[in-house]
């Protein structure tokens, strides 16, 4: 039963149409709010009920003081739930194991049911197998559905038999792409006793990038796949009132950069100044003129810069995609109504009270790129050649880019000014740089010849591109660098300009709109020409699922222990994750992933030095083909409307005549299939009584993993492929999986034997308690003398004998993806706690969820500070009798020769919430006990 302490319930008509609202401004003290607060604000009084959500928080929230953030917990209820397949499939295989448990404890099965609309697509299954030729995409799709028919059959169930739970089949465009041009209401409505409510949409999703709809002005960010089960099931997402940092954008892009040059720009600002938890809004007279698109680009990339979610206000610009998307006339005119009424409407004049404030000029913005392991690591384009040579030199990332700033500056170019490429006039030139060639690095070429099938030949060296790749929700979203790509391809085909032989070139876009408009551009034809065809609709090289290499570029590779790098238009470029066989990877806009498939190169300067020479034998430059403003948005204004949209959504969960054609079983349960290797009844739920255990210390514990800074859930739970000779690999070989068949890890989520066996065996990850070692290994200390193992092994030994494990880490741990597995495996591989310097909030909240405890060293201190070999036994006291610490526990290490030195570790469990999850052993027993 809902409260209105504030009586804040009140009519908004739009056209004949009458809608519940609750007025904002009927709250003392709104007004002065960021807009992302009155989001959660009018979301506390709309479900206030006087238990989880009560008067005290609303009045907390509208109190809200921005230099002094009351840590007050509030209870969020979304609108919906975004899924994408990766994370969606080990969803629904929780929740019918969820329902297998209710019976045994002999509750109702169909209680265990989405409460919210949940919509999930998949996106993240298409590898791009084949490449370069016509029929890449039919071929990738047709491997995709014989690899996955088992997860998608388990969908398909889902789908007809759990409530509020809808799927986009397989190759239809990527979550964040669908949920901006389809799903996002902006204004949610939902039909009551009373009569229609309207409120604004909000949402959860379970993948990190989610914030992507903030630049609709949509509030939702990434959460953990157990989260969000929980937010289906009716429980409101609990949170502290966050802090709130205000982004003021003054001036305009210059010609030549782009939104992907923009977002490397704010991500590299923000992650210095510092995020993580916080909401960030942008504001001021530089908001009108960032298009939609950008807007989208840039709150997309939120978890590279670690905030929660990275807001765009309402405003004519929103309007104006709202029609071209093709969304009704009168949800738009409900949309400006509400926003409007509330307060909602951006206005470039006010500004609300934020916690800090920080400022960018749009017209400093210089291209870029990101890399070579985070996004946050941002080279100007015009020195790229320089830092790439010092990084394999050996150098470090700072280092580096001191280097390239060094030799590119002569005193006439400073460091922040944009560099023009566009020319109207072909008679203008190019900008001029020092010369920067790779002599100012102690690294010198060591070509490799290949012989290709065909009797090409050529030579690779450390630093050549070997995958450039047109992918990600980030960038494919946006008309503005897809047309720029397929111009600049045009104008280089036009040029006479070829793609390097030995690069792996792949065009994967979010939506079937993108293929649309460039072919109705005519453009289709320039991409091929330079090896970009279609290989399929969803994630692939963003996600790993980039697919083998050119086999003779893949055997010069590793048989010369080549550092080669990728190049590609994603968000993310952790270790290990794009390609197993690629260690440097790179983040570009489309146009330059393009330009630099045709360089083949980092150690070319596409600033000063040609790409190659064209049919009239004279050289040809970047600023030769890249395409003007001007022609990039007449192209855009010319061939893509709203009507693109409408009919390419039209009949969206359909699918083809695969999946309409799959054999779905009936019931309220699923049947689990023995010998299934991508889906298998998870142990959560297990022995699992009506009442939780009562906590205790964990005593005598070893190190599992002794691990530095900048640790990502990629390098904890990876994505992609999976090694023969790994655990994982031996496994899917005893049930008779052959190699070709072994899909990848992000495929093979719903099997919790793959995924134990996974955890930590990312082939970048550096375990110091094993120091000669990359790869998945440790000491295991059930056996004499701690000999190198797999941490899988090691982790059976030590569960046999009884030993509970611990995981020590530094800064920044769990940062990336919204990987609930990279939680899950930490639990089932014996994993009590985690004692690191610092957390990213996504992580953090999923070890809480399943039932592993977050420890933080004491400020100022780390393993390597308090002299910790990881060698040590640790015992961690004050978690007995207690119903959770909220504060601290104290830890004690023993070394082998038998000295201790003990240490308070702040509990990091922030909300009472967490508490009560953390009691129950996860979040998933707790809703499961609060059900019965």
């Amino acid at each position: 039963m809902t409260s209105d302490s504030f009586s804040t319930r009140d009519q908004l008509t739009v056209d004949d149409k009458t809608y519940i609202i609750h007025r904002l401004d009927r709250v003392e003290g709104t007004a002065r709010l960021p807009f992302s607060l009155k989001v959660l604000l009018e979301n506390l009084l709309r479900n206030e009920d006087g238990k989880r959500i009560t008067a005290r928080q609303i009045e907390a929230l509208a109190k809200w003081q921005p230099k002094h953030v009351e840590e007050q917990e509030i209870q969020y209820t979304p609108a919906r739930v975004l899924m994408q397949d990766f994370t969606g499939v080990p969803c629904v295989v929780d929740l019918v194991a969820m329902r297998d448990a209710m019976g045994s404890l002999g509750g109702d099965a169909r209680r265990i049911n989405p409460l919210i609309p949940t919509e999930l697509v998949i996106d993240h299954s298409v590898i791009v197998d084949v490449f370069g030729q016509p029929d890449a995409y039919l071929t990738n799709a047709a491997l995709e559905f014989e690899r996955n028919a088992e997860r998608y059959q388990l969908l398909r169930w889902g789908a007809q038999t759990l409530d509020d739970f809808s799927v986009v089949p397989p190759d239809t465009g990527i979550c964040h792409q669908v949920n901006l041009e389809y799903l996002s209401r902006v204004v949610f409505t939902r039909d009551t006793p009373e009569g229609t409510l309207a409120y604004p949409d909000t949402l959860v999703g379970t993948d990190s990038h989610t914030p992507m709809v903030n630049g609709l002005g949509v509030l939702g960010w990434g959460v953990g796949g157990i989260e969000a089960e929980a937010a289906m099931l009716g429980q409101p997402v609990s949170m502290l009132m966050p802090e709130v940092l205000g982004f003021k954008l003054t001036g305009e892009l210059q010609p030549g950069t782009t939104a992907t040059d923009l977002v490397l720009t704010v991500a590299e600002l923000l992650r210095r100044t510092g995020v993580v938890g916080k909401f960030v809004e942008f504001y001021g007279p530089g908001v009108a003129n960032v298009p939609l698109a950008n807007r989208a680009t840039i709150g997309n990339m939120s978890p590279e810069y670690g905030s929660t979610c990275a807001m765009f206000p309402i405003d004519e610009e929103t309007l104006a995609y709202l029609r071209l998307t093709g969304r009704p006339e009168h949800q738009i005119r409900l949309v400006e109504a509400y926003a409007r009424e509330q307060g909602l409407w951006h206005d470039p004049e006010r500004e609300a009270e934020y916690s800090q404030t920080v400022e960018l000029d749009l017209a400093t913005v210089e291209p870029s790129l990101a890399g070579p392991k985070r996004p946050q690591d941002r080279v100007p384009l015009r020195i790229a050649p320089n830092a790439v040579c010092a990084l394999l030199a050996g150098q470090s990332q700072a280092e580096a880019l001191k280097v390239g700033l060094d030799a590119a500056s002569d005193g006439s170019f400073p460091a922040s000014d944009p560099i023009s490429l566009a020319h109207d006039d072909p008679t203008d030139a190019p900008h001029s740089l020092a010369d920067d060639s790779c002599e100012v690095a102690p690294w010198k070429p060591d070509p490799v010849p290949v012989t290709l099938a065909d009797g090409t030949r050529f030579d690779i060296d450390h630093g050549s591109v070997v995958i450039a790749a047109i992918t990600s929700c980030t960038n494919t979203s946006n008309p503005s660098v897809m047309i720029g790509a397929a111009l600049l391809a045009k104008n280089a085909v036009e040029k006479g300009l070829v793609t390097k032989p030995w690069v792996k070139t792949s065009l994967a876009p979010g939506s079937r709109v993108v293929t649309d408009y460039i072919e109705r551009a005519g453009l289709t034809p320039y991409l091929e020409a330079l090896g970009f065809h279609l290989v399929g609709y969803g994630c692939t090289t963003c996600i790993g699922n980039s697919g083998p290499l050119i086999p003779e570029v893949s055997a010069a590779i590793n048989d010369n222990d080549l550092t080669v790098c990728s190049m590609l238009s994603g968000n993310r470029n952790f270790e290990g994750r794009i390609h197993p066989e690629v260690r440097m990877n790179f983040l570009a806009s489309p146009p330059l992933v393009v330009a630099y498939a045709l360089v083949g190169s980092l150690h070319v300067n596409l600033t000063t030095e040609p790409l190659g020479t064209g049919f009239d034998g004279e050289p040809v430059y970047l600023h030769d083909i890249w395409p003007s403003p001007k022609t990039i948005e007449s192209t855009i204004a010319e061939n893509l409307h709203a009507e693109m949209f409408t009919e390419g959504y039209a009949d969206v969960y359909a699918g083809d005549e695969r999946w309409q054609g799959m054999d779905v079983p009936e019931g309220d349960t699923f049947e689990w299939q023995p010998d299934s290797t991508y889906v298998r009844k998870p142990p959560f739920f297990d022995n699992m009584k009506s009442d939780p255990e009562p906590l205790t210390d964990i005593t005598d514990a070893r190190v599992l993993a002794l691990l530095g800074d900048s640790v990502t859930t990629d390098h904890i739970s990876p994505a992609g492929a999976i090694a023969p000779e790994s655990p994982a690999g031996r496994y899917l070989r005893e049930q008779g999986v052959e190699r070709k068949d072994f899909n990848s890890y992000g495929a093979r989520r719903g099997n919790h034997e793959v995924m134990i066996r996974g955890t930590f065996a990312n082939v970048r990850l550096r375990n110091l308690l094993a120091p000669d070692t990359e790869g998945g290994f440790t000491r295991d200390f059930t056996r004499s003398d701690g000999p190198v193992s797999t941490i899988y092994e090691a982790s059976e030994n030590y569960a046999e004998a009884g030993t509970p494990l611990v995981i020590l880490a530094g800064k920044e741990y769990g940062s990336g993806s919204s990987r609930d597995w990279a939680a899950k495996g930490t639990a089932l591989l014996g994993v009590r706690a985690v004692i690191a310097e610092s957390y990213e909030r996504i992580h953090r909240s999923n070890l809480i969820g399943m039932g592993v405890m977050p420890l933080q060293f004491p400020k100022g201190e780390s393993a390597k500070s308090l002299g910790l070999t990881g060698e040590e036994t640790f015992s961690i006291t004050g978690l007995a009798g207690t119903d959770v610490p909220t504060q601290a526990v104290q830890v004690t290490a023993t070394s082998p020769e038998g000295q201790t030195q003990t240490f308070d570790a702040v509990v990091r469990i922030d909300t009472p919430a967490e508490a009560d999850y953390y009691l129950h052993g996860g979040i998933l027993p707790y809703v499961l006990r609060q059900l019965l």
